[in-house]
C-alpha cells in the first residue's frame, strides 16, 4: 500500500483524481476508505481500493455531529450526506446541547475532547433531557476509564481515530437496522390485537410500567433480574428486551434451571471436552457459545448449584467460559437476563445463593404483576388467546365470545397459575364447545367451584353451628343426641351405592386443587395433604376407568 501525505485543502482534489468517477457519485463503499486522524493538517490516504456498493438498505438517519476539529467535522459531514443522512454538525459539547434541546435525533456523534463541555458530560444531559438516539464516541484519545464511563450511559460503539469512512458506515446501518427492529417492537407493544404472535399484552397500569422499564433497559447492555410469580410471563419479557436490543435478530437461548440435571447444567451451560466424564464421547458446545452475538435468559436462576454459580460470575466479570474439562477460555459476547419465582434476597441470607452474583446480576429488576393484580387486562387477554387457539374468530369482542354466565367466571377467578392457566381454560373450553358462544359448563371445574366456594362456606357454617337448647314456656328441651356406632355403620355400609359419586367426589377435588396450582401437581399433593406418589396413582386410576 502505498500512503500519499496531502493537506486537507488538497483534499477534494486528490479524491477526484483517484477516483475516476464525479465525486458525488455512488455510495462510501465504491469511494476510497479514509483514515481521519486527530490532527486538522494531514490525512494519511492508502491506495484506493475499489468494492462493490452496499444496496440501499433505507437506513436515512438524522445526525447530530460535535468535533472541535473544523476540517474533520467538515470532510465528515459531507460524506455523511452522501450517505443520504440529515447532518447537523457544531463545534463544542455546548452548542450540540442547545440543539439537543430543541430538536430530536436518531444518532449522536460525539468527540470526547471538546471545549466548552466534553463528549461524556454532553452524553449525561442529552440521557437527561430523554434522548433516545443511539451515542457513537469518537476520539483520538480514547482511555479505558472514558470507555467505561461511556459503556454505562449506554452508548452504542466506541470508535477511535483513525477509523475509516466504511467503518463509520457499517455502525450507521448496523444502528438503522436496530431502530428499526425497536420500532417495530414498539409498535407490537402498542396494538397487540394486530397479529397472533406470542407477546406481553395489556394496557393496564402495572403493565405500562413493565413496557416504560423494558423500554428503557432493552438498548442497554446491563443485565436484567426478571420477578414474577409462575405464568406470569417472564420469558416473554425477556425476549421483549433482546427484541428491543441491538441484538435484535441474534440467537436468543432460553434455557430453565429447574430443569436441567445438577450434575450436567454445567456442561449444558459450558460445554463440555470430550473424555472429561463418563458420557462425554465428544466435544460439546455450550449454550452460552450458542447464544454468542445474542442473548441468554437464565430462568429459574436460583436453581443453579453454587459451583456453576461461580463460573457465571466470572462470565459476567470478564465474557469468558471455560468449558468442563477444558484449559483454555473462550470469550463469549452475551448479554444475561435471569428470571425466578424465589426470592434470592432471602437465599443470600441462607448461603444458598451467591451474594456477589446476586449484586451482579441485579443490575435491573423488572416486577412482573400477578394476573389477579391486572384483571382490567382480562378482556384483552381472552380475546388475543381465544384467537391463538382459533385463528378463524370473527369476533371481535370478548363478550361475544361466552355467555354472561361464563364470562362472568372468568373475570371474577384470581388464577393462582397467572396467564398460562388463562391460556389453559380458553382452549379447555374452545375444545369442549361446539357453539358459541361458550357456556359456564365448558369451562375447567375450578371456576365454576370457586364461584361457588362462599355458599358452601357459609352452609358448612351452618350446618356445624352447635344447637342451643330449645325453650319451652318452662321447660327447657335438650337437643336430642343420636349415639353413632362406626363400627355398625361401616358393617352397614354399602359400597356399590357409593363408590362411584365418592370417586368422582375425590377426582373433582385433584382437579380443583391442580387448577388452583396450575398444574403443578407437587403444590397441589401438598394442599390434599397425600404423597406426590397417590396423587399419580390416582390420576392413572381415573384415567383406567375413563379409557
Amino acid at each position: 500500500m502505498v500512503a500519499i501525505r496531502l493537506t486537507l485543502s488538497t483534499f477534494h482534489f486528490a479524491q477526484v483524481c483517484f477516483n475516476p468517477q464525479p465525486f458525488s457519485s455512488g455510495t462510501a463503499s465504491n469511494r476510497p476508505k479514509l483514515p481521519l486522524t486527530d490532527s486538522a493538517k494531514t490525512i494519511i490516504m492508502p491506495t484506493p481500493k475499489y468494492e462493490p456498493a452496499i444496496a440501499d438498505t433505507n437506513s436515512t438517519m438524522r445526525l447530530l455531529f460535535a468535533d472541535d476539529e473544523r476540517n474533520i467535522r467538515s470532510v465528515l459531514t459531507e460524506e455523511l450526506r452522501h450517505l443520504g443522512h440529515s447532518v447537523i454538525s457544531c463545534a463544542d459539547g455546548a452548542e450540540a446541547l442547545q440543539i439537543l434541546q430543541k430538536e430530536a435525533f436518531d444518532v449522536l456523534l460525539l468527540d470526547l475532547d471538546m471545549p466548552k463541555m466534553d463528549g461524556l458530560t454532553l452524553l449525561e444531559k442529552a440521557k437527561a433531557l430523554g434522548s433516545t438516539a443511539d451515542v457513537v464516541i469518537l476520539t483520538g484519545k480514547g482511555t479505558l476509564e472514558a470507555a467505561q464511563k461511556a459503556i454505562h450511559f449506554g452508548i452504542t460503539e466506541f470508535l477511535t481515530k483513525p477509523y475509516t469512512i466504511a467503518g463509520l458506515e457499517s455502525v450507521l446501518t448496523r444502528i438503522a437496522e436496530n431502530r428499526s427492529a425497536h420500532q417495530k417492537y414498539r409498535s407490537m407493544m402498542t396494538q397487540p390485537h394486530q397479529e397472533g404472535d406470542r407477546k406481553l399484552i395489556g394496557q393496564s397500569e402495572a403493565m405500562q410500567r413493565v413496557y416504560r422499564l423494558i423500554d428503557r433497559i432493552a438498548p442497554t447492555e446491563s443485565t436484567v433480574v426478571i420477578l414474577g410469580d409462575t405464568g406470569t410471563g417472564k420469558e416473554l419479557v425477556a425476549r421483549a428486551i433482546h427484541d428491543g436490543s441491538q441484538r435484535a435478530g441474534k440467537p436468543f437461548v432460553a434455557v430453565n434451571c429447574g430443569a436441567l440435571p445438577e450434575n450436567l447444567i454445567e456442561s449444558e451451560l459450558f460445554g463440555h471436552r470430550k473424555g472429561s466424564f463418563t458420557g462425554a464421547d465428544a466435544n460439546r458446545m455450550g449454550l452460552f457459545e450458542v447464544a454468542n452475538g445474542g442473548t441468554l435468559f437464565l430462568d429459574e436462576i436460583g436453581e443453579l448449584p453454587k459451583g456453576v454459580q461461580a463460573k457465571l460470575l466470572r462470565f459476567l466479570e470478564s465474557g469468558e467460559v471455560r468449558k468442563v474439562g477444558g484449559n483454555e477460555a473462550t470469550v463469549c459476547d452475551v448479554r444475561v437476563v435471569c428470571a425466578t419465582l424465589q426470592h434470592l434476597e432471602t437465599m443470600v441470607k441462607t448461603g444458598s445463593f451467591r451474594e456477589d452474583l446476586w449484586f451482579r446480576i441485579n443490575t435491573f429488576e423488572i416486577h412482573l404483576p400477578p394476573l389477579k393484580e391486572r384483571k382490567e387486562d382480562l378482556p384483552d387477554l381472552i380475546l388475543v388467546l381465544a384467537k391463538r387457539f382459533r385463528h378463524d374468530l370473527p369476533i371481535a369482542d370478548a363478550t361475544g365470545l361466552f355467555t354472561p354466565e361464563a364470562y362472568r367466571l372468568l373475570l371474577q377467578y384470581d388464577y393462582p397459575g397467572n396467564v398460562r392457566q388463562l391460556a389453559n381454560a380458553i382452549e379447555h373450553a374452545l375444545v369442549l364447545s361446539d357453539r358459541f358462544p361458550i357456556r359456564a359448563e365448558d369451562l375447567p371445574d375450578g371456576f365454576r367451584q370457586e364461584s361457588s366456594v362462599a355458599n358452601h362456606s357459609l352452609q358448612w357454617q351452618k350446618e356445624e353451628k352447635p344447637e342451643r337448647p330449645i325453650l319451652h314456656k318452662d321447660i327447657v328441651v335438650e337437643p336430642v343426641t343420636l349415639h353413632r356406632n362406626p363400627a355398625q355403620e361401616l358393617m352397614s355400609f354399602d359400597p356399590s351405592l357409593e363408590a362411584a359419586t365418592l370417586r368422582d367426589l375425590e377426582m373433582k377435588a385433584i382437579e380443583s386443587a391442580l387448577q388452583r396450582h396450575g398444574g403443578n401437581k407437587s403444590k397441589a399433593a401438598e394442599e390434599l395433604g397425600i404423597s406426590l406418589k397417590t396423587l399419580y396413582n390416582k390420576l392413572n386410576q381415573s384415567e383406567k376407568r375413563t379409557a
